[in-house]
């Protein structure tokens, strides 16, 4: 439903767009999408409207009272990156509560001449995503990146215990080798001021 709604709608897509406007512009589709489709079709409750430092795009409670947040990805097929998820703080505060799902809605396209085509859409909640996925850098205290856009790997049987326990060890071994990244760069500007003070 989705990947023909962002086909469908792409005349509202100024031409040669790059790639943050083509970002923008599915997320707002996608929006629309939970808006009126799922809202109509199996009565949840959709939010919308949130702050650039918030984690979700969009954002449902379903039947059950639990809170699905979803960020909208997008990932040019013929193009490298590494987009940023959320930052590894701000998911760890979230997933205290066990009713709080992080969800990840990955559209993929290719450019035919001046349009993207999307061809791909998935959705799935982060903890689902395999670690061979992904990555970590080191804007603020961490941010997970998805680092194989191209090739995702989802694993349904991890459970939300196993996805964490395997963050907080990745996360052990990231910040050493920041640690040792930062003393590399005072070093360096040690030396820097040695030389200027020497002239």
């Amino acid at each position: 439903m989705i990947l023909d709604v962002l086909n469908r709608e792409l005349p509202g897509l100024p031409k040669h767009a790059s790639p943050r406007m083509v970002g923008e512009w599915a997320q707002s589709v996608v929006e629309n999408v939970f808006k009126s489709g799922l809202t109509a079709s199996i009565g949840q409750a959709v939010q919308k409207d949130f702050g650039l430092k918030d984690m979700e795009d969009v954002a449902l409670t379903d039947p059950y009272g639990n809170y699905v947040a979803i960020d909208v990805k997008t990932h040019n097929k013929d193009k490298n990156s590494r987009p940023n998820v959320t930052s590894v703080e701000r998911l760890a505060e979230f997933y205290r509560k066990d009713t709080f799902f992080f969800s990840l809605l990955l559209a993929k396209y290719r450019m035919s001449g001046d349009r993207p085509i999307f061809d791909e859409v998935q959705f799935f909640p982060v903890e689902h995503l395999h670690w061979n996925s992904l990555g970590l850098g080191a804007l603020g205290k961490g941010q997970i990146q998805i680092a194989t856009p191209q090739n995702i790997i989802v694993d349904t049987t991890q459970t939300r215990k196993q996805w964490m326990l395997e963050l907080c060890a990745k996360l052990a071994d990231f910040y050493p080798c920041e640690i040792e990244r930062i003393n590399d760069r005072i070093k360096y500007f040690d030396d820097t001021r040695i030389f200027w003070e020497s002239k």
